[in-house]
């Protein structure tokens, strides 16, 4: 065993306070707004208006366990057992495309029954693959480098996860994996021009299926041209529209929604940042903005200090993290205002959705874990330098 990993065994766990609190206030945000959003369809279909609260409150208690749990959980164990891991992920996908197995909710087959809860496999699946992608950028850092099948490697691999993920269909989860996965091959070294030839093909392959299937076709259309058809194929992104609009500079105030009142669907899901910008307005809309921001900032300079104190994969964990969260944070943003098609994808920390929640808080934890070790490897240095302290 090193004397880094000694050290830090015996030294106090170093909290991130920045992250802690970013995360504390999107999730105290999310539950306000899951309340709000959820309140007259749980009394209309449930009989009890905080059906949903008590769940992602619970789920959210699970979470913040789970995250702890990954706090005591050292690094390096995810890089050594990361093509086990990234097998359990492509397993999981297989799985929940089984009838019998998986769970069929909207159309989609995209979750597996646990005991009393539907759980997402998607959710974790991405996390372990990301985690296997990490983990190639340091075993293969030359190789990723140097040659275009370096790079033709995990990009192969990715393509066998968009496709289970597809086969769902997840088209939202797909991209948000492949947009990460090249990121972080870019970041490791990937030469430009072939994350270009790489991405180009990809992005064709995306555009292939969406024209070539009636229902992302439909969808398609639906987003280029909601008001053609406002009471059918652009019903949701015309009351999502007109819910962002009512909000103006600051909202009509909280609680005071209309279009949740049975107008949007999914208001308390996919559509939660429609709800909270008609309610908060304008104001409350870059609030939380910020609030993104600022935890993907933290993830990137939680990534540079990793890769200044030499913790390669632990560099690439937290970059994978931070890019995950501002893209999906994008999308579910862009599809709320219009500006992307619609996709299942839920708003991180905010939406109602236990399997997110908990994978969301989980890897929140893996971060902390990631700024534990760096501050313990920067102390180590110090107490090796000559006259450092002892």
């Amino acid at each position: 065993m090193s004397y880094g990993i000694r050290a830090r065994e015996r030294m106090p766990f170093a909290w991130d306070g920045v992250t802690l609190g970013l995360t504390a206030a999107l999730l105290l945000v999310g539950l306000v707004m899951v309340t709000s959003a959820s309140m007259s369809i749980a009394a209309k279909d449930l009989g009890d208006p905080f059906y949903f609260l008590e769940r992602q409150f619970v789920f959210g208690l699970v979470g913040v366990f789970a995250g702890w749990a990954m706090t005591r959980v050292p690094v390096q164990l995810w890089d050594k057992y990361s093509l086990g891991l990234l097998l359990f992920a492509v397993l999981l996908l297989f799985l929940v495309l089984l009838p019998g197995l998986g769970a069929t909710v909207n159309g989609a087959r995209r979750w597996m029954r646990i005991g009393p809860m539907n759980f997402q496999v998607s959710e974790l699946s991405k996390v372990l693959v990301l985690t296997w992608v990490c983990s190639y950028c340091v075993r293969k850092r030359d190789e990723l480098a140097r040659t275009l099948s370096g790079l033709a490697k995990p990009v192969g691999l990715l393509g066998v996860a968009a496709v289970l993920l597809l086969m769902e269909p997840d088209f939202g989860a797909a991209t948000v994996l492949f947009a990460t996965g090249f990121a972080v091959l870019f970041v490791a070294g990937a030469r430009l021009r072939y994350v270009i030839l790489f991405v180009s093909g990809t992005a064709l392959a995306f555009a292939a299926l969406a024209l070539t299937s009636a229902y992302r076709l439909k969808r398609l259309l639906g987003f280029l041209h909601p008001w053609d058809d406002p009471y059918n194929g652009g019903f949701q992104l015309t009351q999502s529209l007109i819910a962002i609009g009512r909000g103006s500079w600051f909202g009509v105030g909280l609680g005071s929604s209309v279009q949740k009142l049975f107008y949007l669907p999914e208001a308390h899901t996919d559509f939660v940042f429609a709800v909270l910008a008609e309610e908060l307005g304008l104001v409350g809309v870059i609030g939380v903005l910020a609030l993104f921001l600022a935890l993907v900032w933290r993830a990137f300079s939680i990534s540079r200090m990793a890769a200044q104190a030499g913790l390669a994969f632990q560099s690439y964990v937290a970059l994978a993290f931070g890019v995950w969260l501002g893209l999906q944070a994008i999308v579910n943003i862009g599809v709320n205002m219009g500006v992307l098609p619609t996709k299942g994808l839920t708003l991180p920390l905010l939406s109602y959705g236990r399997s997110s929640l908990l994978v969301s808080l989980a890897w929140i934890g893996v971060l902390l874990r990631i700024y534990h070790e760096v501050k313990c490897s920067s102390r180590s240095a110090v107490m090796r330098t000559p006259g450092g302290a002892r």
